[in-house]
């Protein structure tokens, strides 16, 4: 880098003179090159810290011009970002010489070309996630600066890149400053966590601070439902509707969006206390979503299958086995009010029943049914398939968690003639992986301190059977109603 290249950026000769001095390096480039270098051990930071040579470089990036000094913003953002690395001192100066606002003036910069500047931004970024992490007083910097046209106009930038730190950013300073997490419930911060889930939706997330940001949002604060209503249009006017009323189309968006959080819920189940709120919005985007849901052909594969039409009811299916699910983790017990009595008492058992009902059996059953059908001229050829492998293994699953030490929940499946048609999940079936297990798991909670269940299931009057090895190891049959031409099993014992 020559002296004329130098007078081109502009660069103040007290700045130049002090970073080649601390540096020792003939050149700027050199002297950036080498400092990033340094500031990447402890050691390194705490002693350009002491030569208080943070605020020199604040002042380089103030007399750089984007796009023309794109490389010596680069360099020197890079340093700004390892200075600010964990360093106290450092991270203290950065607010004290209004890092926050150059650094965002930088942003806007690179955001403002006819094509966003994905490595100024991405760098941009980290600065102020690692200055972030000092606690509420850069907190609250970076939130009265960006919040919420900047976080806006940062969230639509389409780049794994940039998406990460700007989840960090936003993370950290809702969970080191609670205060700040009220802002987001609002329409505008909507908007921030809606274009942040619509650019991860389309170019994916590379980092944790996606999801624990959605978590957060999700499933710690009460804001899935704006969140979910506010994706619902992709190219036009938002509508905001609610899940509940009336929606019956879904989108791209929102499909991602459930899939991301069962991922979540999964991950985190011994550690989250779902809002009840969440449960209720999740459980009516699953009764709006089997409403229209295709039967037409058998699922050939798990989730997710591709049609959004499959996903959105299956991913609501397995948030709701595992808010069920923690009710088991936790010792749940009959005396104990939680999200799962609020979901029961909302008509879940009695839905996943009916949908239960509908489906054909599993395959090792329809085998014997054909071999019944053959004999006697019967047809149940009015029995739906599973839309995706997994379907039928899900709603056993629910169904399983929802009578774990709840009497109610047995008593009111033996009252809607479910106990037959829960036994019949306890075997094989290549359409629903680990269907027995689960099946059995769900018989098990069904008959446990429950004489009368234990009692019905035992009184199971023999018809005309047909074996199956699979029931017989469980000291079960399968039997034929000549009446009905439904299947059932029975006891053998």
């Amino acid at each position: 880098m020559d002296n004329t290249t130098l007078q081109e950026c502009s660069v103040p000769e007290a700045v130049l003179q002090t970073l080649l001095s601390v540096s020792n390096s003939s050149t700027l480039v050199k002297s950036l090159e080498d400092l990033i270098q340094v500031c990447k051990t402890a050691d390194g930071r705490e002693d350009l810290a002491a030569k208080n040579i943070l605020p020199t470089v604040l002042q380089l990036i103030q007399s750089l011009s984007y796009p023309s000094d794109h490389y010596f913003l680069t360099l020197s953002l890079r340093l700004v970002r390892n200075l600010c690395a964990g360093e106290e001192a450092n991270q203290n100066s950065f607010v004290e010489q209004n890092g926050v606002a150059i650094i965002s003036n930088v942003l806007s910069s690179a955001n403002l070309s006819p094509e966003p500047d994905f490595g100024i931004i991405c760098v941009g970024l980290q600065v102020l996630a690692n200055a972030a992490l000092a606690g509420e007083r850069q907190q609250h910097a970076i939130w009265q600066q960006l919040f919420s046209e900047k976080f806006v106009a940062l969230a639509r930038v389409r780049s794994q890149k940039t998406c990460g730190p700007l989840c960090m950013i936003i993370y950290t300073c809702c969970d080191g400053t609670p205060e700040l997490v009220a802002p987001l419930s609002g329409e505008c911060g909507i908007t921030i966590v809606k274009e942040i889930v619509r650019t991860a939706a389309a170019v994916g997330f590379g980092e944790d601070w996606y999801k624990l940001l959605l978590s957060r949002i999700c499933l710690e604060e009460p804001f899935f439902r704006p969140l979910f209503s506010s994706l619902q249009c992709v190219d036009g006017n938002e509508n905001g509707e609610d899940t509940e009323c009336g929606e019956e189309s879904f989108s791209k968006e929102q499909e991602f969006l459930l899939e991301n959080v069962s991922e979540i819920l999964n991950e985190r189940l011994n550690e989250i206390t779902v809002p009840n709120d969440f449960a209720l919005c999740v459980y009516g985007i699953f009764k709006n979503s089997v409403r229209v849901l295709s039967y037409a052909t058998r699922g050939r594969s798990g989730l997710p299958t591709g049609s959004i039409e499959i996903d959105v009811p299956g991913y609501s299916l397995t948030i709701l086995r595992d808010i069920c699910a923690q009710g088991t983790l936790r010792g749940s017990t009959e005396n104990t009010m939680d999200v799962v009595d609020v979901l029961l008492s909302s008509g879940l058992i009695e839905l996943l029943l009916c949908l239960l009902r509908d489906l054909e059996p599993p395959a090792i059953i329809r085998k014997s049914i054909n071999q019944a059908e053959d004999q006697d001229g019967s047809n149940s050829s009015t029995l739906k398939p599973c839309p995706y492998k997994g379907f039928r293994r899900d709603i056993v699953g629910v169904i399983g968690n929802c009578l774990y030490g709840r009497k109610l929940v047995q008593d009111e499946i033996r009252r809607k003639d479910g106990l037959l048609l829960l036994l019949q999940q306890c075997v094989t079936d290549d359409d629903n992986p680990y269907l027995r297990e689960w099946g059995i798991w769900c018989v098990r909670n069904l008959l446990e301190r429950n004489q009368e269940n234990q009692q019905a299931v035992a009184e199971l009057e023999l018809q005309g059977s047909v074996d199956v090895p699979d029931l017989a190891r469980l000291g079960l049959r399968v039997e034929m109603n000549p009446e009905t031409g439904r299947p059932k099993l029975v006891n053998i014992s």
